[in-house]
């Protein structure tokens, strides 16, 4: 091999559209279809590059909490690939692993402080439900029922899938799991009304109480992603805890897009003083520099798979789970959200940007306008509009992300209070011009 290891200029020469076109199978896209995507080459802080030489600021990414090319980050990175870059955990460990799982069980209660390492939120929500599955099994209880919501979205493995409402699945379900998913009992925009906590608590008592056989757990977004961006009524998360505890049930929290900052706190569950029995989070865990995500439980879950009949332990796990560079890279991302003070930012900008936005709603194309941190959601009057939105938003180099009617403005953490203002402006004269 060639001493020179520098990757061949040749490969991004050419038409770089056409190698697309014909070699990549694109996720959650029509393979029949000729779908306009940009093709990003380069991103630094919020701002984000395509072949063209056009440059967007970026409120589309759910994993960039950090900004794009973060010399700490990298750096980081970069001296872990030269020391070691994986192992097999199953089998050995390394000194990374160790090093995050304790900056995770930091930011949580004492009881919460077990984190098993995977690769991606779908894999950890999957994990979570084996997880909770054998822990009424080591219990000497056999329970297959899960609740959670008709409009939440766990992931893409068979079984998340079979838990998420969205986007529609066949629903075959070849695992054992019975899955009840409850409805909103009202328009998102109306949710937050007086009324709205009432309704929606009272949907998931039925759902959990209204059944002969309790449920193994509730699997819940504390904030609805895929569903639309639907900011759930404050004061839910406790109420759902105090129905768990009394059907004697365990919660769930899907944190995978909520946790480490993004909506102003570390976890989404602090708002509201709750702690979940299992938590999943991923996304903002590495800021995107590399595929990871964790399950955290408390300990006295942990405890009992040393019951497990065939290896005393947890049955499930990846080749690449806790991959050491992937670990150096979510130390790194959260040394930066906490001496950054992203969080705080995340808080501040958030609310700066929802205070820009809101007068939006009511207006020809926006029904609502919902924010929680820095996810802030425009809720246009159907899905056309919405697309619409979103070209709009990218002719004015401004990248939203839209999701059915809803459209998501979701910048990196660091975004300053000038690049609020930038967002703000682009997205108020894309819904002002949309009807032109």
């Amino acid at each position: 091999m060639s001493s020179d290891t520098t990757l061949s200029p040749a490969l991004l020469e050419g038409d770089l559209r056409a190698r697309d076109s014909r070699f990549v199978w694109h996720p959650w896209s029509p393979i029949d279809v000729e779908v306009e995507r940009l093709m990003i080459t380069s991103g630094s802080g919020t701002r984000v590059t395509d072949d063209a030489g056009n440059e967007y600021l970026d409120a589309s990414s759910l994993n960039s909490t950090v900004g794009y090319g973060h010399p700490y980050v990298i750096e980081a990175m970069e001296r872990q690939l030269r020391v070691l870059h994986g192992v097999d955990m199953s089998a050995t460990n390394h000194p990374m692993a160790g090093a995050l799982a304790e900056r995770i069980a930091g930011y949580l209660s004492p009881e919460m402080s077990r984190t098993l390492l995977l690769n991606s939120g779908s894999e950890a929500v999957e994990a979570a439900i084996m997880i909770a599955s054998c822990y009424w099994r080591h219990l000497g209880e056999s329970r297959q029922r899960v609740v959670t919501f008709a409009r939440g979205y766990h992931g893409s493995t068979l079984l998340t899938r079979s838990l998420s409402g969205l986007p529609p699945t066949a629903h075959d379900h070849l695992v054992p799991l019975v899955v009840d998913q409850v409805e909103l009992p009202l328009p998102a925009a109306e949710l937050r009304a007086p009324g709205g906590l009432d309704a929606l608590a009272d949907a998931f008592a039925t759902a959990v109480d209204g059944h002969e056989h309790p449920p193994l757990a509730v699997v819940v977004e504390p904030l609805l992603n895929v569903g639309g961006g639907v900011v759930l009524p404050r004061g839910f998360l406790a109420r759902l805890r105090e129905i768990c505890d009394r059907a004697g049930t365990l919660l769930i929290a899907d944190e995978v897009f909520t946790g480490f900052g993004r909506t102003g706190r570390m976890f989404a569950c602090e708002h509201e003083d709750v702690v979940p029995d299992i938590l999943v989070s991923s996304k903002g865990l590495s800021g995107g520099y590399a595929p990871i995500s964790a399950v955290t439980t408390r300990q006295d879950i942990y405890s009992t798979f040393k019951q497990d009949a065939w290896i005393g332990g947890l049955r499930y796990g990846h080749t690449t789970a806790g991959h050491a560079v992937a670990c150096a890279a979510a130390l790194a991302t959260l040394d930066i959200v906490e001496q950054d003070g992203l969080v705080e930012n995340a808080r501040l900008r958030g609310d700066e940007l929802l205070e820009l936005l809101a007068p939006l709603a009511g207006t020809q194309s926006v029904r609502d306008v919902r924010g929680l941190g820095l996810v802030v959601t425009l809720e246009a009057k159907d899905a056309g509009t919405a697309a619409g939105l979103a070209r709009q938003a990218q002719a004015r180099g401004l990248l939203v992300r839209q999701q059915g009617e809803a459209v998501l403005v979701v910048p990196p953490m660091i975004i300053s209070a000038h690049e609020t203002q930038m967002v703000a402006s682009r997205m108020t004269d894309a819904v002002e011009d949309l009807h032109g």
